[in-house]
């Protein structure tokens, strides 16, 4: 794996945000980063990108990962531990990554969900199909006083040919977080043409890296290198809300 890391030609271009709030880096808990050596790796790329400060957002998903705070708050404090004595300079903390299933409604309803700070909740759909009763699952989470933010719209293939129900999900008061990763191409063309597209149609309130391993750092930071980078830059640099919205 320290090999990949060693292949860089020269440092990218820096991010135009400081925050990372989606992020798979406490170490052995879902499909991101397996130990503490691997993250630390991970995030000193990231540091090198002009990151600052980390949310990490483990995945908790019925069945596959059912973390809750107790499962994560070990590894992060270990974590912590080596980011400290390797000199790295970054505040990590985390909330999670929430699947609208039954899990979720479980733990949400006996107020164990950890949120960002000033109440924002990341959930995330199931990738066949929207969640039934999404509206209603939203509107509840509205009514706790928590700002949902809907986790890489982009990806969700199912919104491809129906543009106007994000628009309208949007539009209820649902914020949009999309992925670096998609705007680098990574998932494939389709994925890129929608993030381009909420973009255009100013539907992106947060970015984040959803970094899980080294291949994650390769295809970032090419991005950070190219025309696109620049050009996303100029239109979503002061729109976002990553440095703003944690305070």
């Amino acid at each position: 794996m320290f090999n990949i890391f060693s292949r860089r030609k020269s440092a990218p271009e820096p991010l135009f945000f400081s925050t990372d709030i989606h992020c798979h880096l406490v170490p052995g808990i879902d499909d991101g980063s397996p130990d503490v050596e691997t993250s630390v790796e991970l995030i000193r790329s990231m540091n090198s990108w002009g990151i600052r400060r980390i949310i990490a957002t483990p995945h908790v998903t019925e069945d596959v990962f059912e973390n809750s705070v107790s499962t994560i708050a070990p590894p992060l404090a270990q974590l912590k531990e080596a980011l400290q004595r390797a000199g790295i300079n970054v505040d990590i903390d985390h909330s999670a990554e929430y699947r609208l299933d039954d899990l979720f409604k479980k733990q949400f309803a006996a107020g164990e969900c950890k949120p960002y700070p000033n109440d924002y909740l990341l959930v995330e759909n199931s990738w066949i199909q929207e969640p039934w009763g999404l509206d209603e699952t939203l509107f509840d989470i509205k009514v706790k006083r928590m700002s949902p933010i809907l986790a890489h719209p982009e990806r969700y293939t199912y919104y491809f040919d129906n543009r106007e129900r994000l628009k309208k999900i949007h539009d209820d008061g649902t914020l949009f977080q999309v992925n670096l990763l998609s705007l680098a191409g990574h998932y494939g063309k389709d994925q890129r043409r929608q993030a381009e597209w909420l973009i255009e149609n100013d539907l992106v309130d947060f970015l984040g890296s959803d970094l899980h391993n080294a291949s994650h750092v390769e295809s970032i930071e090419r991005y950070l290198a190219s025309k696109d980078y620049r050009r996303d830059r100029e239109r979503l640099e002061g729109r976002i809300l990553n440095d703003r919205a944690f305070k």
